[in-house]
């Protein structure tokens, strides 16, 4: 499996292409579409959707600090603890990482908490994206004590996740309820529960922090509102982890944001009905529907 080190972290990455192969062909003309998962997930949820984009694009998928297959070095050095889990050092460490592969100019897909991720990149490196698709994002509004709840909340999950919770029937079932409105695969199901478990726990715990704050709250707005690039929010008609409405708010803010409301579906539109998502992203970036 191939992996990069960004500031002291093995970063696992992928090519997804045209000819199936392991790396990206040194010659091939094609752009490359970069996606970033979501909390506590990993670049296994996008897969499916990367292999339909294959005829347009070299896709680039990688695994976020901390989660999937990037997990933090153990003991944490003093270096990598020193990062934090600020959303702008994961926008920094994307950077790092297209340096890496040398690659310098791209298009976005990203979703959820990995959708602020992309917004905080492109306005700190416009120069590199062409255009950038923002799955299930949106802006929140700041309450004390729903923050202080959820934060509360969310320390316990991220501290109870025994690894037989994978091995319990019907368990990825029950785990996904509460992101979908649609059924998804088994597969994909188990493959986040899989990687929720997996998860590393500051990483976990502190991009909850960072990405649910009040900070964020102030500062998101001026972000989506200066974002320089033409940019697709895609919502679900459903979701609950963040709602269409809250990606209304983002989009109003400049003009250069188009938003869907994907109908019949919540935090996985991707996942929850494919082919509707595909058309948007084609409709978006031009490109040919797909035939059959």
């Amino acid at each position: 499996m191939p992996y990069i080190s960004v500031r002291g972290v093995d970063h696992y990455y992928e090519w997804i292409t045209a000819d199936n192969s392991l790396d990206r062909n040194p010659l091939s003309d094609k752009p490359t579409l970069v996606f970033i998962h979501g909390w506590a997930g990993s670049t296994r949820y996008w897969e499916t959707t990367a292999r339909a984009l294959t005829d347009q694009f070299d896709c680039l998928l990688y695994d976020l600090r901390g989660f999937g297959r990037s997990l933090l070095p153990r003991p944490i050095p003093a270096e990598v603890e020193a990062l934090g889990y600020e959303l702008e050092g994961y926008a920094d460490d994307l950077a790092l990482l297209l340096e890496a592969l040398n690659l310098k100019r791209i298009y976005l897909n990203a979703h959820s908490t990995g959708a602020s991720i992309a917004v905080l990149f492109v306005n700190r490196y416009p120069e590199r994206v062409e255009q950038v698709i923002l799955t299930c994002s949106g802006i929140f509004e700041y309450e004390a004590r729903s923050f202080k709840l959820f934060h509360q909340a969310s320390k316990y999950v991220v501290g109870f996740r025994p690894g037989w919770m994978t091995k319990v029937p019907g368990a990825d079932r029950m785990f996904m309820t509460r992101f979908l409105r649609r059924p998804i695969p088994g597969a994909a199901r188990k493959a986040f529960l899989e990687d929720f478990v997996a998860a590393d726990y500051e990483a976990a715990l502190g991009t909850v922090y960072t990405a649910v704050s009040q900070r964020a709250a102030e500062e998101m707005p001026q972000e989506f509102a200066q974002l320089p690039v033409p940019t697709l929010l895609i919502s679900g008609e459903y979701d609950q982890i963040i709602p269409a409405e809250l990606g209304r708010r983002a989009a109003g803010l400049n003009d250069r944001i188009q938003q869907v409301v994907m109908s019949n579906t919540a935090h996985f539109p991707m996942l929850e009905d494919t082919e509707t998502y595909l058309q948007e992203l084609r409709q978006f970036l031009r490109l040919p529907q797909a035939i059959g």
